[in-house]
C-alpha cells in the first residue's frame, strides 16, 4: 500500500508551510519531491517521519499512522548530521545502535558499507578531517545501513565529485532493484530525471504539478530540434524558417514553430543528400519544466 498523504497542511505562527499536500507512492522506487527554496519540501520530510507534527491531514504507511514503531525508514538531512570529533567507525556503530540495531549486525552493515562506498580508510578518522564529499557518503551509510524499508534523501548528490556520485548513483539502482520505497529531494533536475518515476513539485506549500515524469513531458509539444550532420546547413535551417540557438561544429540545437517544421528540414536534408547522424525531436527538460511552474 506504501505511504499516503492525505490534505495535509502545517502552519507556522501565520506562515501556511505546507497548504493541503496529497501525495501517493503505493510502488516501490524513487519518488521526486522539488520546489524552490522555502516551497515546503523539508517540512514536508520531517512531518513523514514524524519530527514535526503535522496540523492536519493524514499521513499513512501501509494503512497505519506513521511512527517510529510501525515504520523502519532512513533519513538522510540536507544538513550535516556527524559529530565532527569522533572516529566515523565508532559513530556509525552508535547510529547503528539507536536504529535498534544489535552489535553483530550493526558491525557487519557497518563494514559492508565502509566497503561499498569505499571508505574502509578513514573508518579511524575523525570526521572533521572528511571533504565534504566523503562526510555526505557516511551520512548515506547511516541513512540506509539499518535497511530500512522507506529511505528520504535529501540532496544525496550534494558536495560529490564525478567519481563519487557515480557509486552511489550505482547503490542507488541496487536499491531500486530491492524495492525500497525512496524519496529523494533534489535541485540537481538531472538526477531527478535518471531516477524518479513520478514526482510533485511545490510553490509555496502548495502543489503546482504531480504526476509521472514521462506523462508530464509528453504532453508538451516538442519545440526544439537537435541535428547533427557532416557539413554546415545553416542555408537549409533559414529556408525552413527555424531558429539556431546554437551550433557546435555541426551539432545542432534548433527552435521550432512545431514539429512539421522539423518534418520539412528533414526532407530538405534528404532531398539534398546530407548526411545526418542524429535527428531529434526534444521534448522540454524537467528543469525548463520547473522553471515555467515555480517562475
Amino acid at each position: 500500500m506504501g505511504l499516503e498523504l492525505v490534505e495535509v497542511c502545517k502552519n507556522f505562527g501565520t506562515k501556511k508551510a505546507v497548504d493541503k499536500l496529497s501525495i501517493s507512492i503505493n510502488k516501490p522506487g524513487v519518488y521526486g519531491l522539488l520546489g524552490t527554496n522555502g516551497a515546503g519540501k523539508t517540512t514536508t520530510i520531517r512531518m513523514i517521519l514524524g519530527i514535526i507534527k503535522k496540523n492536519s491531514g493524514k499521513i499513512t504507511w501501509n494503512g497505519k499512522e506513521v511512527t517510529r514503531e510501525n515504520v523502519n525508514f532512513g533519513y538522510m538531512p540536507e544538513e550535516r548530521g556527524v559529530y565532527p570529533k569522533t572516529k566515523i567507525y565508532d559513530q556509525l556503530m552508535y547510529f547503528a545502535r539507536l536504529k535498534g540495531m544489535n552489535v553483530q549486525d550493526a558491525r557487519q552493515a557497518v563494514d559492508y558499507w565502509l566497503k561499498r562506498l569505499e571508505m574502509e580508510e578513514y573508518k579511524d578518522s575523525l570526521a572533521e578531517k572528511l571533504s565534504k564529499g566523503n562526510q555526505q557518503k557516511i551520512q548515506f551509510i547511516i541513512s540506509v545501513m539499518n535497511d530500512p524499508e522507506l529511505i528520504v534523501l535529501d540532496e544525496p548528490f550534494s558536495g560529490l565529485d564525478p567519481v563519487n556520485t557515480e557509486i552511489l548513483k550505482d547503490v542507488m539502482k541496487e536499491l531500486i532493484k530491492k524495492k525500497k520505497y525512496i524519496i529523494m529531494s533534489s535541485h540537481q533536475m538531472a538526477s531527478i530525471e535518471e531516477f524518479c518515476t513520478d514526482l510533485t513539485i511545490l510553490n509555496k506549500g502548495k502543489t503546482v504539478l504531480q504526476g509521472n515524469l514521462e506523462k508530464i513531458k509528453n504532453s508538451y509539444p516538442s519545440e526544439k530540434l537537435e541535428v547533427t550532420s557532416t557539413k554546415n546547413i545553416d542555408d537549409i535551417i533559414k529556408k525552413c524558417e527555424l531558429e539556431i540557438i546554437e551550433n557546435k561544429d555541426n551539432h545542432y540545437l534548433l527552435k521550432m514553430k512545431d514539429e512539421k517544421q522539423g518534418e520539412n528540414l528533414f526532407k530538405e536534408l534528404a532531398n539534398n543528400e546530407i548526411q545526418i547522424s542524429k535527428f531529434e525531436f526534444k521534448k522540454p527538460t524537467l528543469n525548463e519544466i520547473f522553471i515555467e511552474k515555480v517562475g
